[in-house]
């Protein structure tokens, strides 16, 4: 017993009534927002490490010496 595409319009159909095309479509773009800051923020936290990395390297270099 498998879920049948009627009953997967019909649940199409009863979101689209509830909420709307307006909301629905600014609430996928608030997600791709969000998806998006999120994957800047990664990005910009590997950078933030490979810094640091690179300056343990030249502190300790310099110790070294």
């Amino acid at each position: 017993m498998g879920i049948s595409f009627w009953q997967i319009a019909i649940v199409v159909v009863l979101v689209v009534l509830l909420f709307g095309r307006g909301k629905i479509s600014s609430l996928m773009g608030d997600v791709a927002k969000g998806i998006k800051s999120f994957k800047k923020g990664m990005s910009s936290e590997d950078n933030d490490q490979s810094t640091l990395d690179n300056k343990k390297d030249e502190d300790t270099d310099s110790q070294n010496k």
